[in-house]
């Protein structure tokens, strides 16, 4: 067989990724605080860009109405009185006085008489008169104690020895959020040129600070240090805390015999190690969590059907400035600058488009969910129906991936409350009766509220739970009971038998 060279035409369709196709992608799963960082970003990279402010449309309101105003008095009455205004004008035609607006206006310490005056300035400072740079709320307010600056001052007034003080500000340093010790100690004797024993000193005294617990290498170190304060460091109490591993898998019975109590002991101990803190440090954390701000709201219409909006704080309003381009352009020098800048022109306005699609896209999902949904916002959980991508998907003629990336971090504000959207789509569990099937997370429910219900005498097993469902409709294995159940952390059906009639016993 001959090797010949040949050319050979072929037509193919392909799907190219382009950035502005990537970049409408990447929109999607944004969430709010990611899209405002993302917009700052091409804000500062884009000078055809720009930021509609609230403050902006009022301004150019209140500019339109001026405009409007007729001719004549714009000509001269109009601005005649308003360069006459005196603030006894002002005060006749407002009802009110300048000094309650502007106190430390110097033109009003005549009319605020002599005894009024005489208190301002003392309270403005010992110039005699308002300072230069006036009062600031931030300056007044307190600022937050840090875990680091409540360590220090105690440091100060433990330590009198130099040596003793900076190896105790190498321990605070190396403190965690919770207030844990992370750092080595034969580390720290290491680099400050001393040896371990005198580390371990400083850190014995460290330990007293307040508030208990504090500078502990473990639980077990931070526990114990809180019950040597409330002096409840006995030998069983010692014991407990040696074995928090059997504390963690509820195994009491060898709590008790290692401990040497009996149950109504154990109990009292159990009692004593919930109410300590076993993250002291937390109480001087100063980090602020994010309030979880919804993108989608949903009302209760008057003709029982739902409304639903989007959230406009979480929709950013970017404006194109076409004048702007408009004067530039003509005064472009080169092909470099006049491609510049219709590329900045093609990227504000695909970024604008890109904006107004993915508002769309998530009001268009939000309401097939809601549509979807209606039975859980009318009657509760106990209603919510199984739910997939492909079906939101194959209803809304999007794809299944849109549909994955929108509803990934959105949130839906419902008068149930703020739901993340992928709360809304639970697998299916089929019905012992051959109806309609039930949503998994209905089902965690149901099987939460029979083991809350359940008697000491009469601890719910995991296959009597299954038979209970069963009753109720629901065709569920034993393992998916256990799943559950583990995942909402709750213990096994003898687990919670020791602890309810430990518990009864002790009540009575």
């Amino acid at each position: 067989m001959a090797l010949a060279a040949k050319l050979q035409l072929r037509q193919s369709q392909s799907l190219v990724m382009t950035p502005q196709l990537m970049q409408s992608i990447r929109l999607l799963q944004f969430t709010h605080v990611e899209l405002e960082h993302f917009i700052d970003e091409e804000i500062e990279r884009n000078p055809l860009l720009e930021r509609a402010e609230p403050q902006d449309d009022a301004a150019s309101d209140q500019a339109q109405k001026i405009d409007a105003e007729p001719q004549a008095a714009a000509d001269g009455d109009w601005f005649e009185k308003e360069a006459g205004w005196s603030a006894e004008a002002i005060s006749e035609k407002l009802d009110t006085s300048l000094e309650n607006l502007f106190p430390d206006d110097p033109g009003t310490s005549e009319r605020l008489g002599p005894d009024l005056t005489a208190q301002w300035k003392s309270a403005s400072g010992s110039g005699g008169g308002p300072s230069s740079e006036g009062l600031d709320a931030g300056d007044m307010a307190a600022s937050a104690i840090t875990l680091r600056d409540h360590v220090g001052e105690q440091v100060a007034l433990a330590f009198a020895d130099p040596a003793a003080r900076l190896i105790a500000g190498e321990l605070a340093d190396g403190l965690d959020e919770t207030g844990y010790v992370r750092v080595d100690l034969a580390e720290i004797a290491t680099r400050l040129g001393t040896d371990a024993a005198s580390v371990a000193k400083v850190l014995a005294v460290c330990q007293t600070f307040e508030p208990a617990g504090l500078f502990a290498r473990d639980l077990a170190e931070c526990l114990s240090l809180q019950l040597a304060v409330r002096d409840r460091l006995d030998p069983a109490m010692k014991a407990l805390v040696a074995n928090l591993e059997l504390l963690a898998r509820r195994d009491f019975q060898t709590l008790k015999r290692i401990c040497g109590v009996d149950e109504e002991d154990l109990l009292d101990m159990l009692a004593e190690i919930r109410a300590l803190d076993p993250r002291p440090g937390m109480a001087f954390s100063g980090g602020a969590s994010d309030a979880i701000v919804a993108d989608v709201e949903v009302r209760a219409a008057n003709d029982g059907s739902w409304t639903v909006e989007l959230n406009a704080e979480t929709l950013p309003r970017v404006l194109v400035d076409h004048i702007y381009f408009a004067q530039v352009s003509p005064h472009a020098k080169n092909q470099a600058e006049k491609d510049f800048l219709a590329e900045c022109l093609q990227n504000a306005n695909w970024l604008t488009r890109s904006l107004d699609q993915r508002a769309k896209t998530i009001l268009k999902v939000a309401s097939e969910i809601v549509r979807q949904q209606d039975a859980f916002l009318v009657h509760g959980v106990r209603q919510l129906k199984p739910l997939n991508l492909r079906t939101v998907a194959d209803a809304i003629g999007m794809h299944e991936s849109t549909v994955s990336r929108v509803t990934a971090n959105k949130y839906m504000l419902t008068p149930r409350g703020v739901f993340e959207l992928r709360y809304f789509f639970t697998a299916s569990i089929a019905a012992s009766g051959g109806g309609d099937a039930h949503s998994s997370e209905a089902v965690r429910d149901r099987i939460k509220q029979l083991i809350d219900e359940e008697k000491p005498v009469d601890v719910l097993s995991d296959d009597a739970i299954v038979d209970m469902l069963r009753e109720s409709g629901v065709d569920i294995a034993r393992r998916t009971v256990a799943k559950y159940r583990e995942g909402m952390n709750i213990p096994s059906s003898v687990q919670r038998r020791r602890e309810k009639r430990a518990l009864a016993s002790a009540g009575r």
